[in-house]
């Protein structure tokens, strides 16, 4: 019997291997770009101008003596502008560290994001 020639198959199996290698990287690189895209999307989501923009308000609120209407100017603009349901609350001054501090509890929903904090200002 003559010799068979094994070389032609061996490059036809190298070529297939290197096929299916570019189509699982393919297939990575693809997964990866979707997942930072839905991160990048939390991420532009997330209101943190609105949300300091909201607590400069309050706290301007706060040392200028609490005068009446604001807190209803505050909450109606935020769901004008912002269409975000906002709500705060100002406690009586507390001894805090040996300095009298309000208890200011805010909460701030966006329909997306929620948030609440109580700090002592």
């Amino acid at each position: 019997m003559a010799r068979m020639n094994e070389d032609g198959q061996w490059i036809v199996l190298m070529g297939l291997l290197v096929a299916v290698a570019l189509f699982f990287l393919a297939l990575i690189v693809n997964q990866s770009a979707l997942v930072g895209q839905t991160t990048a999307e939390g991420v532009l989501e997330f209101p943190k101008n609105d949300i300091r923009d909201l607590r400069e308000a309050v706290f301007d609120y706060v040392d200028v003596g609490r005068p009446n209407g604001v807190q209803e100017d505050i909450v109606e603009i935020s769901l004008e502008r912002k269409n975000a349901v906002v709500s705060f609350t100002v406690g009586e001054k507390r001894d805090v560290s040996e300095r009298q501090l309000h208890p200011v509890t805010i909460h701030y929903n966006n329909g997306v994001t929620e948030y609440d904090e109580t700090v002592y200002y």
